[in-house]
Parts: C-alpha cells; structure tokens; sequence
C-alpha cells in the first residue's frame, strides 16, 4: 500500500495554507500540482481532505489546500499526558525522545531547569520542527505543546488540574513520609497526568521536598537506572497505557 503523506496546515481553517516548510516539501519534492490530493492536519485535532493549490514563487512557494471535508481526530488516549523534563547536555538525546514520545501520544511537554541542569539554553523552534515532523509521520492530528525552559521552582508553583508526579531515585524515607509508588500503578486513566522527570544527576533532595511540599507524588519508573531519555520516554508510555486500554482491562 501506498504511503499516505500527511501535511500540517496550523491555519488551515482559515488560511487554507501548508506550512512554509511543508508547501515547499510538497511542491520541491514531491511535485504536487493543482488539482493533486492533499490530506493535512492543523495539530489541534483536525484532518482535512483537499486539493492541491500552488502559488507563490520559486523562492518562496505557496500551496494551499481546496479543502472538500473536515474530520474531527479522537484521541485514543483518555485524558490529558504533560511530560516535564530538565534537558540533557547532549540535546540530540532529549529530540530522540520528543520525537518517539509524540509518537506515542502526548499533550504537551515542558522544559525545567532545576539545581543538577547540564543544559539551561534551549532552541525550542527545532523541537518544534522535531514534534511536528514525528505527529505528521506518526499520522496524528493533534502537537504536542513545546514550553520554553522554565525554572523548576516557578513550574512546580504553576496550578494543574489532574495527578502530578515526580521521579527520582531517592528512598522515600529521606525526602519525606509515605509511600513511592510505581508510576503505572497509580495513572487514573481520566485523570489528566503530569510527570518530572529529572537530569543525569536527579532532582536535588531539596528540590523533591518542594514538590511534593505542592501536590507532587513520589514515583519510580522501576527497578533499573534510567538515563534521562529513557526515563522521560519511560513514563509516558506508562501514562499512555494506562489512558488507552479498554476501561473493563483497567483496574483503577
């Protein structure tokens, strides 16, 4: 079977265009012309089914999309998944995992700067580019969200409506009383779901102390070591499981 190409249109309910990116994409690669089909996306939840309209110039191609219908995407994933994750040093490990984790499904992800931060420069319009690219691959209607780097204090002071969480490789008994329960265990499938997860240093103790001191539940991801990618990859495919199966093979 053919491979269908899906484009993103962020404006096309109202501008009815491609990206620049993905008008030059399909205009320079793959020679599309007036008249040819287009399938697009906006990244709010919404497909369009269309025709291709060049315009523009050679420097600087247009293409827009004669739209002939609109198809609502349902999410599969019941409610709400934010990831926050404090860069690595490397930032080609923390794309890895944006691009693989959008292909899972997600809502947003959120970028810390905390105490043991290698990384406190980020250039989030290639993340950007990154997210994209893996929603259209990954046929998905819906972007994740991509913040500017924030510090860690003021992200976990921000108010969120749902279950929050923060994993780190402490024994409980020295960040403070109760239980650290293993993050599959304790995702609610309607419950809109917010994860921290650390740098290559972990979360100061101080910093775990101030989140659970603002809602945050102690987690593990399991038994093994996690660098940063893995574990931020980790827990939204906990979080993505728990949110798709079907509510009957859930046991909340």
């Amino acid at each position: 079977m053919k491979e269908r190409h899906l484009f993103y249109a962020p404006e096309a309910a109202t501008a009815h265009a491609l990206s620049a990116d993905d008008a030059a994409h399909a205009l320079r690669v793959l020679h599309s012309r007036e008249g040819d089909e287009l399938w697009a996306t906006d990244g709010c939840g919404n497909f369009y089914e269309g025709t291709a309209m060049p315009g523009g110039s050679s420097k600087h191609p247009e293409c827009f999309i004669d739209i002939a219908a609109t198809t609502p995407w349902q999410r599969p994933w019941q409610s709400e998944i934010h990831l926050a994750v404090v860069p690595t040093k490397h930032i080609d490990r923390i794309e890895w995992m944006m691009e693989k984790a959008t292909e899972v499904g997600l809502d947003a992800f959120h970028l810390l700067c905390c105490a043991n931060s290698e990384r406190r420069v980020v250039k989030t319009d290639r993340l950007e580019k990154i997210v994209i690219s893996a929603m259209k691959q990954s046929h998905k209607a819906l972007k994740p969200s991509v913040s500017e780097l924030t510090d860690f204090a003021k992200f976990i002071a921000e108010p969120f409506d749902g279950d929050k969480f923060i994993a780190h490789c402490y024994d409980q008994c020295d960040v403070g009383d109760g239980e650290k329960a293993f993050l599959f265990d304790v995702v609610r499938r309607d419950v809109p779901t917010l994860v921290l997860v650390g740098p290559e240093g972990d979360f100061s103790i101080e910093e775990v102390r101030a989140a659970q001191a603002a809602g945050f539940r102690s987690v593990t991801l399991g038994e093994s070591r996690l660098r940063t990618e893995t574990a931020a990859l980790t827990a939204v495919m906990f979080a993505h499981l728990r949110k798709t199966w079907n509510a009957a093979q859930v046991q909340e």
